[in-house]
């Protein structure tokens, strides 16, 4: 994918990069840290060392008043 070649030539230069996405398998491929969010509230901080989307989509899924944030 093009953009993806774009995306790691940006952070190899140190740049930051923000990737809105719904597709799971393109987030977890691309990225440092996961913000999960609905309705533009923060519902969970994740870091990204191994995460699988099941960890994701549970932090989706949970209690609407509760964020999640992990340790670096």
């Amino acid at each position: 994918m093009r953009s993806t070649k774009l995306i790691n030539q940006l952070v190899q230069q140190g740049i930051a990069v923000i990737v809105i996405s719904s597709e799971l398998p393109e987030v977890l491929g691309l990225s440092d840290r996961v913000l999960v969010m609905h309705e533009g509230k923060l519902k969970a901080n994740l870091i990204n060392h191994n995460l699988t989307q099941e960890q994701v989509m549970e932090a989706a899924l949970r209690s609407e008043h509760h964020v999640e944030k992990q340790s670096v």
